[in-house]
């Protein structure tokens, strides 16, 4: 009985899955990945990549950058730069859209077709950045001895910086295309596959290193209970949601009466998701690589190099120092992405409940309405993006504290990009699936 209800609930979500159209797009995002994975392993020509993959194995700062990158850093590939100029340009266009009237009209007064305005010049900044980016890599390279096995090095430095620009934009219309064409946010997928794909060499690292000293084997059973602990905290903090009850007022059509229903509005505890976390190490890395051109000029003033080493050492991941500017980037960035989702508005709320005859239980409509809503999101953000800053620290404390080092990266930022990018994932699966369920059932209907 048990086995045949199991077959009946199988064949009923395969055929839902035929009808709603998810298995074409799901296979479209796999094959979007896969063509990702295949870029990632094509190495600029005339470059010795075994020399950048020692450098990257002594540096913190390269081995969390290639990590994001899913190994096409190390591999000196032409994915190299990875998403990092769209995601780098696409922050700062959203901070722009709050300085600047004209982009702030664009994105707020003009729909779609100014949200495709900003997409575009979004598109145009990355190109920039990636040109900039890909000339701070290739001179970084040509210091190290023996990287370069070219014989023409102006047509190799030329060669290898459209290369990489050429990758970047590749990568970042590989985003988009699955964002538009398939299943998830195209950005954070690609990081969460990156991510992924460093598992083995992760783990590889770890056996080493345990079986080398006996006494961390209780270190890497106490660290792992940890990361099992981290991802029940995200999962709870990425579903927690805060109630806020409304009530309709009652309005007689004839002889029907309509509204007087009592319901709720939803406010996700951390409605930014993964993207403040995201956002913090994209803002955190783009200073950091203008660090590590302005050190490769050999800089002769003492001083000026002094002050450039000790830069370096504070936004070095391995320093307290840049988990302290992380967490409170965190937290203004989970405030910031917050303020421009259009759900979390509370004048435009309260507006729209005053228009459909909604109220709060004992507030009264219009401005003293959006005040509680104020109040309400404000401590709600509070709560969530001192959450996501904590949650974001476990993982790297307990590493410290194990000595069990080689999951570092891992365990911080990566932890909590793959859960919630997984959890989004999933979410819009079902989403997809009720969504067309519904509308076959409208059709039925009529």
């Amino acid at each position: 009985m048990q086995q045949a209800n199991n077959e009946q609930m199988l064949q009923s979500l395969v055929s839902n899955i035929q009808a709603s159209g998810l298995k074409q797009k799901l296979i479209f995002t796999f094959v979007i990945i896969a063509l990702f994975r295949f870029g990632a392993q094509l190495p600029i020509f005339g470059i010795n990549n075994e020399i950048f993959q020692a450098l990257a194995a002594g540096n913190n700062m390269i081995g969390f950058l290639d990590l994001f990158s899913g190994g096409a850093l190390g591999k000196v590939s032409i994915f190299a730069l990875g998403i990092g100029p769209y995601i780098t340009a696409s922050i700062i266009m959203q901070l722009l859209a709050v300085i600047i009237p004209y982009l702030e009209n664009l994105q707020k007064e003009e729909g779609e077709a100014g949200r495709r305005k900003i997409q575009q010049l979004t598109r145009q900044f990355t190109v920039i950045l990636a040109f900039f980016q890909s000339f701070v890599f290739v001179t970084i390279l040509s210091k190290l001895p023996g990287s370069i096995m070219f014989a023409n090095k102006p047509l190799f430095f030329i060669g290898s910086m459209v290369a990489l620009t050429a990758g970047a934009v590749m990568v970042m219309w590989l985003a988009e295309l699955i964002t538009e064409k398939g299943i998830g946010n195209g950005g954070s997928l690609l990081i969460f596959v990156g991510i992924i794909s460093g598992i083995p060499l992760y783990t590889q690292r770890t056996a080493t290193l345990v079986s080398q000293d006996p006494r961390l084997q209780l270190g890497i059973m106490a660290l792992l209970l940890i990361f099992v602990a981290t991802i029940i905290f995200i999962i709870v903090l990425h579903d927690a949601i805060r109630k806020v009850p409304i009530v309709s007022a009652r309005r007689q059509v004839g002889n029907k009466v309509y509204g007087g229903q009592n319901s709720n509005i939803p406010f996700k505890l951390n409605p930014g998701g993964v993207m403040p976390i995201i956002f913090a190490v994209a803002i955190l890395l783009f200073p950091a690589t203008i660090l590590g051109f302005v050190q490769q000029m050999n800089v002769s003033n003492p001083a000026l190099k002094n002050v450039l080493e000790t830069m370096s050492a504070f936004l070095n991941p391995s320093g307290i120092s840049y988990y302290v500017i992380y967490f409170l980037l965190i937290v203004a960035l989970t405030f910031f992405y917050a303020s421009i989702i259009p759900n979390m508005q509370p004048k435009e709320i309260a507006n729209n409940l005053k228009k459909y005859g909604s109220a709060i239980p004992g507030v009264k409509p219009g401005k003293p309405t959006a005040d509680k809503l104020d109040e309400i999101l404000s401590r709600l953000m509070f709560i969530g993006a001192i959450a996501l800053g904590i949650i974001a620290l476990i993982p790297t404390a307990a590493s410290k504290i194990t000595d069990i080092t080689t999951l570092q990266g891992l365990g911080a930022t990566s932890l909590i990009i793959m859960v919630g990018v997984a959890l989004d994932f999933i979410n819009q699966i079902k989403t997809h699936m009720l969504a067309k369920n519904y509308e076959s059932f409208l059709k039925q209907e009529q």
